[in-house]
């Protein structure tokens, strides 16, 4: 911010400007990270990379390859809009970098079925299921189970879905 003259210090106008520009450089920081949150689901708090945890760390290439959840490492770690993906190599990391949405689970990682209907669950990597080289995730069993009977009807829905969705806050819907 510019250095104010001494007689300019006492402004209140001066002052209630300068609270103003800190306030809208504040709430532009903070939009982001709120913005990236609802569109993909995260763990609470930051990595040592700096953004919130995806796929509850799951390394999702290694996921793809083998359909096996595998839990990835904080020393294999990129970020991509604005989520952190851990990864159980280097090898998988720079796959993951070089086309993240080849990798990417579906409906930002929110449960599939629950997007379905409107909604963003959480999804387990646990319960999944890799279609078509798309990883797919669910609440729970009880959950995949439902999916199972009706798989494309369901990521058809799902698919739908997400995109009157995606930007919404879960406490919105």
């Amino acid at each position: 911010m510019v250095a104010l003259r001494s007689q300019e210090k006492g402004n209140p106008m001066i002052k209630k400007l300068a609270s103003a520009s800190v306030l809208m450089t504040a709430l532009a920081l903070s939009s982001t990270a709120a913005f990236a949150a609802d569109e993909y689901n995260v763990s609470n708090g930051i990595t040592a990379a700096g953004a919130p945890l995806g796929l509850h760390g799951v390394d999702p290439v290694e996921f793809i390859a083998t359909a096996n959840p595998t839990e990835g490492s904080a020393a294999y770690a990129a970020v991509h809009d604005g989520v952190a993906y851990y990864f159980t190599s280097e090898a998988n990391m720079k796959s993951f970098e070089a086309n993240p949405d080849a990798y990417l689970p579906q409906n930002g990682g929110f449960c599939t079925f629950g997007v379905s209907v409107g909604k963003k669950f959480d999804g387990d990597p646990e319960y999944h299921a890799v279609i078509d080289n798309k990883l797919y995730v669910f609440l729970n069993r009880a959950i995949y189970d439902e999916f199972v009977k009706d798989k494309a009807g369901t990521i058809s829905k799902a698919d739908a879905q997400w995109k009157n969705i995606r930007s919404t806050a879960v406490s919105d819907l």
